[in-house]
């Protein structure tokens, strides 16, 4: 049953605001438009193609495959091969087609965002992370555009990302921390574990381990209950969830279990 009810009147205009944050980044990298990105055999241009992509399919649209995309290094799965159509259909065109495309698809989208409702966006959907509703993949979109907002400036220009999204960001991730804590990092039963993030929307994200890892409001005893805690940057999280070549581990400060500690960072890419 969808269980994740996503506010429709301040996800919609987040996310707008992210495209048009990566449509100014788009023109903000000039001649690095044709570099390889931080993603494995992506240019720069790869990623706005792959955003292109994935809103193009939410609106109804397909593009045919081209032979031999399974014999990509990069492309591990079926969403790896999903992304890997829409990048190559786009892949060698100039930079004002593929803005273009940016352009008229994101134009569409955001206004078949803006006429939805709250109860189209409670609506059950098929989404990356399994079903639930259709506002939770729209915040996993706002995710998924953040994201390539950091890859795309740690790949040339640099700079801080886009501010707004940051909350709904730390939103979807902490949703899958009791995974990284308990199925990938093995923490044994009767952990807490906490995730103190610092930025732009600073939180603290409690999780407890009992039959299973699950988010908690408070630990019993308070915060010092924590048997570990791992003290890190928002953006510095995505790249580690992201597997990314940007991300650094020893941008971490772990306290307490050290071992338990080590264990979580070294699970947290768990992004596909």
């Amino acid at each position: 049953m969808p269980t994740t009810s996503i506010d429709h009147t301040t996800l919609t205009p987040d996310l707008i605001g992210e495209w048009a944050a990566l449509r100014a980044l788009a023109d903000d990298i000039g001649e690095q438009w044709t570099q390889p990105s931080i993603l494995p055999g992506w240019t720069n241009a790869d990623i706005i193609a792959h955003i292109i992509g994935t809103e193009s399919m939410l609106d109804g649209r397909d593009v045919e495959a081209p032979a031999g995309l399974t014999d990509l290094d990069h492309v591990r799965n079926p969403i790896g091969e999903f992304n890997e159509k829409w990048v190559e259909h786009f892949r060698g065109r100039p930079a004002d087609e593929v803005l273009a495309a940016y352009d008229e698809i994101i134009a569409v989208r955001s206004a078949a965002l803006s006429a939805m409702s709250q109860s189209d966006f409670d609506a059950a959907a098929a989404t990356p992370a399994g079903p639930d509703t259709y506002g939770r993949f729209m915040r996993i979109r706002l995710f998924d555009c953040w994201i390539h907002e950091v890859d795309l400036r740690d790949g040339t220009i640099g700079g801080t990302p886009s501010a707004a999204p940051v909350g709904w960001v730390l939103d979807e991730i902490a949703a899958s921390l009791p995974f990284v804590v308990g199925k990938r990092a093995k923490a044994p039963a009767g952990s807490a574990v906490a995730f103190e993030i610092t930025g732009a929307a600073p939180r603290t994200v409690r999780i407890a381990v009992a039959d299973r890892a699950g988010l908690v409001e408070a630990f019993d005893g308070g915060d010092e209950a924590a048997d570990v805690v791992l003290e890190l940057d928002a953006v510095d999280l995505v790249r580690l969830a992201g597997g990314r070549r940007s991300a650094d581990p020893s941008s971490v400060k772990v306290r307490g279990d050290q071992e338990l500690g080590q264990a979580i960072l070294g699970s947290l890419n768990y992004m596909i």
